[in-house]
């Protein structure tokens, strides 16, 4: 059994692979066997310190794989049950780990478990954005930045299929395709063009009643001006960096704006808020309204690279981490 570990805060390079033992499950805790761990970008905050952790610290917060042992409390799953998950405690960077039941999620048949590992941070995330954050009606035009990124791309079809007009805005000319191919009405390439601008044209110069944003610091401001009188900025990511304090009374207060900066914990802190979503985001897997395709797969060993590679921009798209 092996997972990867930081001692200290860093780039790439302080992350190292360890034999670790698992001692047996406890109370509702079931031992799983991962077939397949999800790459995020939120685990470079993690390992950067962005997102301060208790050193040292496993990483990862989303895998699928196979129940191998339970505790005596679990009821809800059987030993060689398919699970997927989604939340702290980090930990996913492994080939083996043990986990609470309460935050788990039987994998339906019909979704392969590859695919589950890398739905469910991107899929769960993309369902509180448009059904709890702001949930938005058909007929709305919204605007989504990164729309050829890894949840960008679920979430671009996942408001198609809810009715809306989306406004993507991507990085460079190669992921236009990529983003209109996923949903996007219409594509910004946000290094060329002042999307703030473009947004108001689009609009006939009224504006969008929300931007969801996890770019973070090089597009708040522009954002912010995107935005209808009483509309919401949903800013739930950092790719570009930390975010600098907000002037209230100069950034929102003129056109009475309302911010949010949600997190998953937030909206799915019950098993049956984890329910709910996990539910409607396999049915828009199996139905087809949302349809995924992993970019890349890198093994456990490669994890280094794989981190060199999220956060120099060169995965368009679903990433996953192989534990065998």
């Amino acid at each position: 059994m092996k997972a990867i570990k930081i001692e200290k805060y860093g780039g790439p390079e302080v992350l190292k692979i360890k034999d670790i033992t698992l001692r047996k499950p406890v109370n509702d805790e079931v031992v799983i066997e991962h077939v397949a761990i999800g790459l995020n970008y939120i685990d470079t905050y993690h390992r950067s310190g962005l997102y301060p952790l208790i050193l040292p610290s496993s990483l990862g917060l989303e895998a699928s794989g196979i129940i191998k042992e339970i505790g005596p409390n679990v009821s809800n799953f059987s030993i060689g049950d398919k699970v997927a998950y989604s939340a702290v405690p980090l930990g996913a960077y492994s080939t083996h780990r043990i986990y609470k039941s309460k935050n788990l999620v039987k994998v339906p048949e019909g979704i392969d478990l590859t695919l589950a590992a890398t739905l469910m941070t991107k899929g769960l995330t993309t369902f509180y954005l448009l059904h709890k954050t702001y949930p938005v009606s058909s007929g709305e035009t919204i605007l989504f930045h990164a729309a050829a990124g890894g949840v960008g791309q679920i979430f671009c079809q996942w408001a198609k299929s809810l009715g809306c007009k989306v406004i993507g805005t991507v990085g460079s000319d190669e992921k236009i395709q990529i983003a209109k191919k996923n949903g996007c009405d219409e594509v910004i390439n946000y290094s060329k063009e002042d999307f703030a601008k473009k947004v108001m044209e689009l609009t006939d110069g009224k504006g969008v009643p929300v931007v969801y944003d996890g770019v973070g610091k090089s597009t708040l401001e522009k954002s912010l001006k995107c935005l209808k009188t009483r509309g919401m900025m949903i800013s739930f990511g950092n790719a570009s960096g930390a975010l600098s304090p907000i002037n209230v009374p100069k950034m929102l207060q003129p056109k009475g704006l309302f911010f949010v900066r949600p997190s998953m914990g937030q909206y799915l802190h019950s098993a049956e808020e984890l329910s709910e979503a996990s539910k409607m985001l396999f049915e828009k897997i199996s139905s087809g309204k949302v349809k995924v395709e992993i970019f890349k797969k890198y093994k456990l060993n490669d994890v280094v690279q794989s981190h060199e590679d999220l956060e120099s921009r060169k995965i368009i798209g679903p990433a996953i981490i192989l534990p065998n």
